[in-house]
């Protein structure tokens, strides 16, 4: 199984490209700054930088909503790829190609003010804000679905 489970803040905004032809695709590519439970050399907070690829619905999510700054969690794949550069070097490359992203935080808390509250989840990407909550940390229920619930 090839799954990666990551949380933490995009280093830049997303850098969003649209392939040629009639069914244009978007892709988005991203730098996660992760941080590291434990560092054993010291005190102070280490971070890992993941490259992080979306194509689609998720990658017009990413050029729409997400800036730098932002506290994401991601899920997806790893993939690992190579290439050969112009000076004739082999380059090896490790991304993430994200499956499901979504805000970690609120934009209240978020320190940039960037959008809350939403995922591109498997719903294509089709954003919907999440339920508000009431001040007891429980959703409001709106009148009248008592009938539609499937429980008593």
């Amino acid at each position: 199984m090839n799954k990666a489970i990551l949380m933490g803040r995009l280093t830049r905004d997303p850098e969003v490209r649209y392939t040629q032809g009639e069914n244009q695709l978007a892709i988005a590519r991203y730098t996660l700054a992760v941080d590291r439970r434990f560092n054993r050399n010291s005190d102070e907070n280490t971070a890992d930088f993941i490259s992080c690829v979306a194509f689609g619905k998720s990658a017009e999510f990413a050029e729409r909503y997400l800036r730098k700054g932002t506290k994401i969690a991601v899920t997806g794949r790893i993939q690992t790829g190579s290439y050969t550069n112009k000076d004739g070097v082999k380059v090896y490359t490790t991304e993430v190609v994200v499956e499901d992203q979504e805000f970690a935080e609120s934009k209240n808390s978020s320190a940039t003010g960037a959008a809350g509250n939403y995922s591109t989840g498997n719903y294509g990407g089709n954003s919907q804000p999440a339920p508000a909550a009431a001040g007891d940390g429980f959703m409001n229920i709106p009148d009248g679905i008592d009938e539609e619930l499937p429980f008593n």
